[in-house]
């Protein structure tokens, strides 16, 4: 029996909202508005599951501290106590820098601000790490956002060197001159956020560090990730909910991060088609495609769920 349903943060965190989704929720597509003025829907879900003693708990691939992650949910229509915890890749990432990369320098890519949470507050986690601006001084790079390089010091002191248009464009222009420094000079890149793309409110698609990863990785950098889709970040969760993994099911909507994730783990997975490759299956929302549709995309990503369904209603 299915005790424990791991939630994909971006199911959750992304603002389209599925208001009848089950675990799955994206807020909806009015940014933040609907989620306040009828934030009700996802806490009757949560409550539905509750009652079938099934637990909740987030797997994210945040670079944000698992605390932060568990903050937000009230914004989005959530309470904290709807779930039992939440486990972001980068609460792993501080906690890997904090043992292993102490009184080393960072080049810090980042999201310039403001922003909730701050960056500096990731830094804060990572230990006695110095941020340098120039990639002749840095020991290692750290991915954890795409729009700028930081500097030393909190909010309104840092300096931050921007990175232009990657995160609507994907255009490498400026950043490539940087890895190909760092690359050279054999650098480790550690990326505290492994996704490739975000869902925006408006539902184009937004590049995120999990990109830059692989762009350093084509230019012969060597580089660590956390979090989904590495198995140790599925086995952490499962971990930390003190149950066998056959009584735990992932939901997602990546078949990259989630499902692979999930079957490298050996834990059941439901991929929900409503989200990052809606369009490529030609599919439509709340719409389940057809059987061939679905096989095709599987196959192509080599990536093969244990269920699959548009959204879940009640």
């Amino acid at each position: 029996m299915i005790t424990t349903i791991i939630i994909s943060r971006q199911l959750i965190h992304c603002r389209t909202l599925w208001i009848s989704t089950m675990v799955s929720f994206w807020i909806n597509s009015e940014s933040c508005t609907m989620a306040r003025t009828r934030c009700k829907a996802p806490r009757i879900v949560c409550r539905h599951w509750q009652q079938q003693a099934k637990k909740l708990i987030i797997l994210s691939n945040s670079s944000s501290a698992s605390e932060a992650t568990i903050a937000k949910l009230p914004k989005l229509g959530f309470e904290a106590v709807d779930f039992v915890d939440a486990v972001t890749s980068g609460e792993e990432a501080s906690r890997f820098i904090k043992e292993t990369y102490q009184n080393k320098k960072a080049l810090f890519f980042t999201w310039k601000t403001p922003k909730t949470p701050s960056p500096f507050s990731f830094v804060e986690k990572c230990g006695d790490i110095a941020l340098v601006e120039d990639v002749e001084e840095a020991d290692f790079l750290l991915f954890h956002g795409v729009d700028v390089i930081r500097g030393p010091g909190p909010d309104g002191v840092a300096t931050e060197t921007d990175m232009g248009d990657f995160f609507t464009t994907g255009d490498f222009t400026k950043l490539d001159i940087i890895l190909k420094k760092a690359a050279e000079k054999k650098l480790v890149a550690l990326c505290a956020n492994p996704d490739f793309i975000s869902i925006q409110p408006d539902g184009s698609q937004a590049n995120m560090p999990g990109k830059i990863e692989a762009r350093y990785k084509e230019l012969g950098g060597s580089t660590i990730a956390f979090g989904k889709p590495h198995k140790e970040h599925f086995q952490a969760c499962v971990e930390r909910l003190g149950l066998p993994k056959e009584r735990v099911v992932h939901v997602g909507d990546s078949l990259h991060h989630d499902v692979k994730g999930a079957n490298d783990a050996g834990i059941d997975s439901v991929f929900v088609t409503s989200g990052v490759h809606c369009d490529e299956v030609g599919g439509k929302f709340g719409i389940l495609p057809s059987t061939e549709k679905l096989n095709a995309l599987f196959d192509e990503h080599d990536e093969f769920p244990t269920y699959a369904t548009s959204l879940f209603k009640l």
